[in-house]
């Protein structure tokens, strides 16, 4: 078999591996948490009799290791259960929470990965000089500022004194495309500003440390200016880290939005998924995070598997 299949073979091997185990420590980690589903369902003030019936209809009196294969053999059929407190599919519920959740993110990555490139090789350009230690200086103090306080600042500046945009970020099905990305706009800049430094100093650094081979120093006796030398010979040899790096960060925005989302009362999967947390209810918050988890074991996957397609020595081992 080819290098290259064999090692995206192992890759996708892993990836499955790795959702099982995801979804084992998900399944441990809320049988683990302190309280009782049945006492925070049914309140305080109910009966041992209703408490016993309760438990006996959720499936709680089971051995734990046949609740973990029913509710994974559930998941995989796409069967994600029920929602203790209203009683919802929780499949349904979070069908339009996902895609919320999925719009987010993806304007977030649309502005931020171009940009991040852009900046990145602006900085090599001008490496050591104003503009490379201007775009440094800004994007390490953006990822040193936690997403919260980065929301709350732009809330209170562009919402509040300069009423740019809303400092809720409601959508619906109702609104236009353009209506969304107005409402969606403050926690796009949250979140473009959170991703932004990983995936500028990843490309900045992945460039520089191409840029000391000695075909750059041919290219450059060549007479080619500096941003020739970076665009046609630095930067496609460098994309392999890069694309790591981008695709981190991209599953971060779809994994990582939960903050944003609670900040700006954004109705996604995040929100939906700490609604439920303070409810204690235990089947939504298994089912989001096996959604979450598979996103992001996918999305690192794919990061590995494009790392390998790209990477010349592979394609043609001889």
């Amino acid at each position: 078999m080819h290098p290259v299949l064999t090692l995206v073979a192992q890759r996708l091997a892993l990836g499955i591996l790795l959702l099982f185990a995801a979804s084992a420590l998900i399944f441990v980690g809320t049988q683990i948490l302190p309280g009782d589903v049945a006492q925070s369902i049914l309140g305080q003030s109910a009966t041992p009799e209703s408490l016993a019936n309760l438990r006996k209809e959720l499936g709680l009196n089971e051995p734990a290791l046949s609740r973990y294969f029913s509710w994974l053999g559930n998941a995989l059929q796409g069967d994600l259960g029920t929602a203790l407190t209203n009683g919802r599919d929780i499949a349904e519920s979070l069908g339009s929470r996902l895609g919320n959740t999925m719009f987010l993110a993806g304007t977030a990555a649309v502005i931020s990965v171009p940009l991040a490139i852009f900046l990145g090789l602006l900085a090599v350009r001008y490496k050591d000089r104003w503009p490379d230690k201007l775009i440094s200086a800004v994007t390490l103090t953006s990822i040193s500022i936690p997403e919260f306080l980065i929301g709350y600042v732009l809330m209170y500046f562009i919402s509040v004194k300069l009423g740019w945009f809303s400092s809720v970020a409601m959508i619906n099905d109702g609104m236009s495309f353009f209506e969304k990305l107005n409402a969606i706009a403050l926690p796009v800049m949250v979140l473009v500003m959170v991703v932004l430094a990983h995936m500028m100093r990843m490309t900045r650094a992945a460039i520089l440390n191409v840029m000391q081979s000695a075909y750059i120093e041919t290219a450059e006796l060549k007479g080619l200016s500096g941003f020739q030398v970076i665009a046609k010979h630095a930067f496609p040899n460098a994309i392999s880290p890069i694309v790591n790096v981008v695709m981190l960060n991209l599953a971060y925005l779809v994994v990582g939005v939960v903050v944003v989302e609670v900040v700006f009362v954004y109705p996604g999967m995040g929100q939906y998924l700490v609604d439920h947390v303070s409810k204690r209810d235990v089947p939504v918050v298994q089912a989001c995070g096996l959604i979450f988890a598979a996103v992001y074991i996918g999305l690192n996957m794919l990061a590995d598997i494009i790392s390998i397609l790209a990477n010349p020595r592979l394609r043609h081992p001889k």
